[in-house]
């Protein structure tokens, strides 16, 4: 499978809803709530992405995996960490904000591959530290882990609802 890691243009919105809405029906099937997940649509997801991709401003930005002759298979978003709930003298200056590969794509190296470019675009901007949250079922949180993220927190937010258990995994060092 050949794979390209690139910025994402505002023509992508509407892979990257794609990507996001399938990602969260699986992923999160059974941690959120499902009236939540089923009312989910790629309609309402490509016009956040419009709007996302169109206001980039302030450091942030999103990445895109593509597979040659299938398009965007994952995505990620990152840029300087927002006030977040990290326990005081923890502080991150980066934040990944979303990271999501399809499922059939998933062990394929593009999760890291998305990682290390968040990372390297991260450092290239001087934010030398970089925190991402995930929901504590999530088992992507192993991946986090086997990337060399710490636990460095834990939330509880609100979300369609629910009351949901956060994590936060933090890289202290980003790669330079």
């Amino acid at each position: 499978m050949i794979l390209v890691v690139r910025r994402a243009r505002p023509g992508d919105a509407g892979a990257i809803a794609r990507v996001h809405v399938e990602t969260w029906q699986t992923t999160y099937a059974g941690l959120i709530p499902d009236n939540y997940l089923v009312r989910m649509g790629r309609e309402e997801r490509t016009g956040f992405w419009t709007q996302a991709l169109a206001r980039m401003h302030h450091g942030s930005h999103v990445l895109v995996a593509e597979a040659k002759g299938v398009g965007v298979v994952g995505f990620s978003s990152f840029g300087p960490a927002r006030a977040n709930g990290v326990p005081l003298g923890s502080r991150f200056t980066g934040e990944i904000y979303t990271l999501y590969v399809l499922p059939d794509y998933q062990g394929r190296g593009l999760g890291r591959a998305l990682l290390r470019q968040a990372f390297t675009s991260l450092s290239a901007r001087g934010l030398d530290s970089a925190l991402i949250w995930v929901l504590a079922g999530n088992p992507a949180r192993f991946f986090y882990e086997r990337m060399g993220g710490k636990r460095a927190a834990e939330r509880i937010g609100s979300f369609a609802g629910a009351d949901l258990v956060e994590l936060g995994y933090g890289w202290r060092d980003l790669p330079r």
